[in-house]
């Protein structure tokens, strides 16, 4: 039997484990990134292991997130990652350079490699053909000293792609519609390849905006075959001879198949809080806009920028919307500029913003009170804009251009009707501009590297073994799609993202303010906090910091109806056990400050898969169980990752 594209990649790189869907396997990484959001805890953590140089063939370090240098804490932390990078064999990309996603496509990124990275929409990089797995910074840290990733075998959805998408409908509009079909939920321990003839009408920025997006659905990655299309991208880029051709065997088996005709598509809106509530552009026109931003690592890419410009050239934005462009990279704003695009955005009332993550992540350009912001990024959820009581609606660049012109949501192919617009089709150019002068090569000799560490910065924080029992009180008790975002906030916040004790204080801070000040009390007294959760806990960011600050505030349990992948695997790494309702009736049974006991927890995991638990406070016993392996108990039992490495003495 033939294999498709997932199971090549994985099969070549497979290191432990039975190929099996639902087994857990151990992969070999080729290239690692990180961000600096979450990257200085991922270089401390590989500090500590006490290894001279990164053992991958290449490791990038991005600073993408927190460029606004408001104190001292973004630019010591930025000091820090280019020393560490330096001095331990990893290329260093400066602010301003551009979004990791964005600059890792279109400089390092490689047909049939694996990559890890700090950042779950890593999967960005599948629209390349490679094999794009966001993750926890414990796990990319361990990567880069030579350590296999541990992921569950997946099974493969192939999404079948026919037909041609028309004028004014967008690749986000595809991975919009896919969002509209599977949700964001339930999606675990699946990877999505993309097949059929109509990938061939995609380009591979096109490509990158689905496999981005993807990582919205909660399956490990998305994936492109690597083509003459690839071929193509990658001689523009100067990196021909990178490319390697890779698809699936005529003959290769799926676990589902979803066919989608692009020629059927229509322009697509997400509405808040959810990326999965979708509808069509049409459905909700007429609404009024306040803002509309345009970049993201999902949709800013030369194409995307281009298509904006040619929208607008000659024409002014409504006078009530706020408008801003951020390109994804140097090279697009380099090229936007040289090509007179900047100019036309300028002219049509666009604000230019930094080629960062920026808005995306609440660094900047919040909306206003009950406000409506149209945004082309691809997490609209609660309160992550910075202005809680707004509502953010994501949409294709086409869509958004229309957007800013009549001051309300409205279907591009309207208004392009109504004013006279020709769909601009703009093409991947033949010759990219090159200029990788804002990346820093390591060091020759690391001996001449001194780390530079700013009073922000702390050590990794090492959580205690799994005890015997766990006696404690529900702390907080939570519904369904609590995203890191609700457990971590980003945007202002993340300056303190070095420093565990200040950075905790925050914890849940956007659902109950106090929940840190229970928690500690709880801790210095003795007493385990436990959170209860619903379905997918855990969703969106890889911001292992939702685990790590947690675990520093004495969380040891969270029971859910259900985890997503990487906050499950945070948990773990971080002392925290990850545990699931048998009867989901029970979630409902259980009250913020119940007493409950898991009195036999040590002996149960390594029993097997049922966890006995007393609700002291009602006075019942109900079953809970778990999806750990092997593995994953014994880093349990070991207090965290980064103690069972070291107590191992292996990766």
């Amino acid at each position: 039997m033939g294999k498709n594209i997932v199971q090549k990649i994985i099969d070549a790189h497979l290191v432990s484990g039975e190929p099996v869907p639902g087994k857990e396997v151990g992969i070999r990484i080729d290239q690692t990134l990180t961000q600096d959001a979450t990257g200085t805890m991922v270089y401390l953590q590989f500090e500590s292991m006490g290894i001279p140089r990164v053992r991958t063939e290449l490791s990038v370090s991005y600073v993408d997130h927190n460029t606004l240098q408001e104190g001292f804490e973004n630019a010591d932390d930025h000091l820090y990652l280019q020393t560490v990078a330096a001095k331990y064999g990893i290329y260093y990309s400066k602010a301003g350079n551009g979004i990791c996603h964005q600059v890792h496509l279109e400089r390092f990124g490689a047909p049939g490699k694996t990559l890890l990275g700090s950042d779950s929409h890593t999967p960005t990089n599948g629209g390349i053909g490679m094999l794009a797995i966001g993750a926890g910074g414990l796990d990319v840290a361990i990567a880069m000293a030579g350590g296999p990733f541990y992921l569950t075998y997946p099974k493969v959805l192939k999404v079948n792609l026919t037909g041609k998408l028309r004028p004014f409908v967008s690749a986000k509009d595809v991975i919009l519609k896919l969002l509209e079909i599977l949700t964001t939920k339930g999606n675990v321990g699946w990877v999505v390849e993309y097949g059929g003839e109509g990938v061939k009408t995609l380009s591979v920025p096109e490509r990158a905006t689905i496999t981005n997006m993807g990582a919205e659905l909660g399956v490990t990655t998305s994936i492109f075959p690597s083509d003459e299309i690839t071929r193509a991208f990658l001689r523009a880029q100067g990196r021909e001879e990178v490319w390697v051709p890779l698809e699936a065997d005529p003959d290769a088996e799926y676990d589902r198949v979803i066919d989608l005709n692009l020629s059927e598509l229509e322009p697509m809106v997400a509405q808040p809080h959810s990326p999965d509530n979708v509808v069509k552009v049409r459905d909700i026109a007429g609404l009024p806009v306040d803002q509309v931003l345009i970049g993201s690592c999902t949709n800013s890419s030369y194409k995307d920028v281009t298509t904006v410009a040619k929208i607008l050239e000659g024409r002014k934005v409504h006078p009530r919307v706020s408008f801003g462009v951020a390109p994804g990279s140097r090279q697009v704003l380099l090229m936007a500029t040289k090509e007179s695009s900047l100019a036309t955005l300028v002219e049509a009332g666009a604000r230019i913003l930094e080629s960062t993550c920026g808005f995306c992540i609440g660094a900047g350009q919040a909306p206003p009170s009950k406000g409506v912001s149209v945004r082309t990024n691809n997490r609209n959820f609660f309160g992550r804009s910075g202005t809680k009581d707004a509502g953010v609606y994501l949409v294709s660049p086409e869509t958004a251009a229309a957007c800013a012109l009549k001051g309300e949501i409205a279907d591009p192919r309207d208004v392009a009707e109504e004013l006279g617009i020709e769909y601009p089709d703009v093409q991947v150019p033949e010759k990219f501009i090159i200029d990788d002068s804002m990346i820093i090569p390591p060091a020759e000799d690391p001996a001449t590297v001194e780390i530079r560490r700013g009073p922000n910065i702390g050590n990794p924080p090492e959580p205690a073994p799994l005890p015997d029992a766990i006696r404690g009180e529900v702390t907080l008790k939570v519904g369904d799609k609590i995203t890191t975002d609700h457990i971590m906030p980003a945007g202002s916040r993340l300056k303190y993202r070095s420093n565990i004790p200040k950075y905790a204080t925050f914890v849940f801070e956007t659902v109950d303010p106090e929940f840190h000040k229970r928690a500690l009390e709880n801790k210095e007294k003795g007493v385990h906090n436990v959170i209860v959760g619903g379905m997918s806990y855990g969703q969106g960011s890889s911001r292992e910091h939702a685990a790590i600050c947690p675990s520093y505030l004495g969380v040891r349990a969270v029971i859910a109806k259900s985890f997503e992948r990487i906050h499950s695997a945070n948990l773990v790494n971080f002392g925290i056990i990850p545990l699931l309702f048998v009867n989901e009736s029970d979630y409902d049974r259980i009250d913020q400050g119940d007493r409950i006991e898991l009195p036999s927890v040590k002996e149960d995991i390594q029993k097997g898969d049922r966890v006995k638990a007393v609700n002291a406070t009602k006075g019942y016993e109900f079953e809970l169980t778990h999806t750990l392996s092997q593995r994953q108990i014994e880093i349990l039992l070991a207090g965290g990752r980064l103690a069972y490495t070291k107590q191992k003495g292996a990766l």
